[in-house]
């Protein structure tokens, strides 16, 4: 695959991206989560782009290569989503296809929420619709649970020094203690760390988290997109029972579970997540 990267100067930021396939083709979009970065997404890259779709991956504002601007608010979900919303802008297509997974499942979800004139169809990857995530964090002790790290990624500066501590291990832990066994190598390990050694990039991808709650946003609404919901059923962060709630908020949606696959479903089996993902593009 003949990846190209570039840099697209936005309004607030700049972003790098891995880009690949036919530039006159359809766009696909691809959001990534924490601590990933474009990389993430390289087995659908590969994939698509022989297909004849541009596909487009960009670091988010905040990680590896990516501007880092300063402070919490720099990073509410206002911002996250304004990004891709001028980036967009610059890809030469009124519409694109837009796949998110984790917290770039929910840049994904805000966008068709708020801008779905945007988007030709959505695609999300273990992220509940926005509103089903908050109801459960409210009301879902089991969520509640699961998501213990999100709260402690609040508190200043300890989380950062906690998850560089010897080689980012405890980074590394979130990948491969999460995943089925042998799913990321030691040299996709490797391309992490140097995402995660740039200036700045762990603070920023923890101000993620930590600005949340000063997004002004109405995440309730449902999405009109045509949208597919790819899950694995052995996610230990994203309980599975807020996937059918989610679903239930896109009168045009559909659901696949992956019965075996973890929160990194795209990693663990790419072939069954890109497959599933063509033939929804195939589809009407």
């Amino acid at each position: 695959m003949d990846l190209e990267h570039t840099f697209y100067h936005l309004p607030d930021v700049s972003l790098h991206a891995a880009t690949a396939g036919d530039k006159g083709g359809e766009v696909l979009l691809f959001l990534h989560g924490f601590p990933e970065f474009w990389y993430g997404w390289r087995m659908q890259l590969s994939f698509f782009a022989e297909k004849g779709y541009h596909v487009v991956a960009p670091d988010q504002r905040g990680y590896n290569r990516s501007s880092k601007p300063s402070g919490v608010k720099a990073y509410t979900l206002e911002k996250l989503t304004a990004d891709i919303v001028a980036l967009i802008g610059q890809l030469g297509k009124e519409k694109v296809v837009l796949v998110g997974h984790d917290w770039g499942g929910a840049v994904a979800w805000a966008l068709a929420i708020h801008f779905p004139h945007l988007l030709h169809k959505l695609v999300i990857l273990n992220m509940p619709h926005p509103g089903v995530m908050l109801k459960h964090l409210r009301q879902n002790p089991q969520q509640m649970l699961r998501s213990w790290y999100a709260a402690a990624f609040q508190i200043p500066v300890l989380p950062e020094q906690a998850l560089q501590a010897l080689d980012y291990k405890l980074l590394k832990q979130v990948l491969t203690g999460t995943a089925q066994p042998h799913t990321f190598t030691e040299e996709d390990l490797a391309a992490y760390r140097e995402a995660w050694r740039q200036a700045d990039a762990l603070k920023s991808m923890l101000h993620w988290y930590r600005a949340f709650k000063h997004t002004q946003l109405h995440l309730s609404k449902g999405v009109e997109v045509p949208t597919l919901l790819i899950w694995g059923k052995k996610d230990t962060a994203l309980g599975a029972e807020m996937a059918e709630p989610s679903i239930a908020k896109c009168p045009n949606g559909k659901l696949v579970f992956l019965e075996e696959a973890t929160h990194w479903l795209h990693h663990e089996q790419p072939e069954k997540v890109n497959q599933a993902i063509l033939s929804f593009l195939s589809e009407a």
